[in-house]
């Protein structure tokens, strides 16, 4: 079993900027963590600090029972002692080297008939049979980033760190390699650190999600529960929670709890919360109906006036005004043409109460 990586660090750069990482990856909790946010949250520093490659200003990196980094005790070890394999976003591969010799780069410490067969195994499993005498100008984007993939792997790293591994190639290619990439790290069982901004490849890739918001990481859990259940607005508002409102919860009853936000009375599962709150709402959780409906069983009835109609590629986006504020909705295209949804069309949207995700406003 792995060793647990527990990083606790500062990083700091001129004109005040400061990173804090608090991380803890355990392989019980799943060999791969995602660590999540917008671009310029800090997420490649933290990457580059347990690479070895920057030196935090203060604090503590441990790998198992090595301790990488304590600057208290003056303790930095090199990225070339770590044994750690580092996926660069540009892929970084040299040019003027086949793919078989960029992925035996890294085990110039092995024998000779060793290397071979390390550098021809790895190229197996990363399906680049036939391909290793090809230079990368030769190769197509997804086989650049196998092959960036394979010499991160070869050397059987105790660690490997992903940077935006799929960000360089198209779309397509992307979404081919995602699933491919994932059933690879599952295989081979190293705990894997994968920085990525993109939700749907961190739900695709990651066990366990780690959001960094302004140098800071806000929340770590499993992928699912940071994404349902966002500790935060700065961290619903990164997992793309897409209504975020200001309310204050004025009752209580039944398991429920009543909460005013922008003119709306909302019913949402009791939670223990009270006084001042964010209130949470995923466009994907609530339904819109046409006035004259058979009322459900949903808690939330909110009479609205369609604002805007946006096609997202096979939905559809529609926001409402609603009260004295606007909510987003997805729906499928079938269902803009059935329910006649344009600019200025009444509807009613329905939310049940579990959707509604309450958390404290301070």
């Amino acid at each position: 079993m792995a060793a647990d990586l527990e990083a606790r660090f500062v990083r700091r750069f001129r004109g005040g900027l400061a990173i804090h990482a608090d991380l803890v990856v355990s392989g019980n909790d799943g060999p791969v963590t995602v660590l999540f946010g917008p671009s310029g949250s800090g997420k490649t520093t933290v990457l580059r600090a347990l690479a070895g490659l920057d030196r935090p200003d203060e604090g503590t990196i441990l790998q198992g029972d090595e301790t990488w980094l304590d600057t208290a005790r003056g303790v930095f070890v090199p990225a070339r002692r770590r044994r750690v394999g580092l996926l660069f976003q540009d892929y970084a591969l040299f040019p003027h080297l086949t793919a078989r010799e960029n992925v035996a780069f890294g085990l110039h410490r092995a024998g000779t008939a060793e290397r071979a067969r390390r550098t021809a195994e790895t190229l197996a499993i990363l399906k680049l049979d036939g391909l290793g005498d090809r230079r990368p100008a030769e190769l197509s984007g997804g086989q650049r980033q196998r092959v960036a993939l394979a010499r991160a792997i070869a050397p059987s790293p105790r660690l490997l760190l992903l940077d935006e591994p799929l960000s360089a190639l198209d779309t397509p290619t992307r979404e081919e390699l995602r699933g491919e990439l994932r059933a690879l790290l599952l295989r081979l069982g190293v705990p894997a650190i994968v920085v990525t901004h993109d939700r749907i490849e961190a739900l695709a890739l990651g066990d366990r999600m780690a959001v960094m918001v302004d140098g800071g990481i806000r929340q770590h859990g499993s992928v699912a529960d940071v994404f349902e259940r966002p500790a935060n607005r700065d961290v619903a508002r990164c997992v793309g929670v897409d209504t975020v409102l200001a309310g204050r919860v004025v009752g209580t009853g039944e398991g429920l709890v009543t909460v005013e936000a922008h003119g709306l009375h909302l019913a949402a599962v009791d939670c223990g919360l009270e006084g001042d709150v964010w209130v949470l709402l995923r466009a994907e959780d609530v339904v819109l109906e046409r006035g004259g409906g058979a009322r459900s069983s949903a808690r939330n009835h909110l009479p609205g006036i369609v604002t805007a109609v946006t096609p997202e590629g096979p939905l559809v986006r529609v926001v409402l005004a609603c009260g004295g504020t606007r909510l987003s909705a997805l729906v499928t295209r079938a269902s803009r043409t059935d329910l006649g949804l344009e600019e200025g069309v009444e509807v009613v949207a329905v939310v049940k109460a579990p959707a509604i995700h309450l958390v404290p406003r301070a």
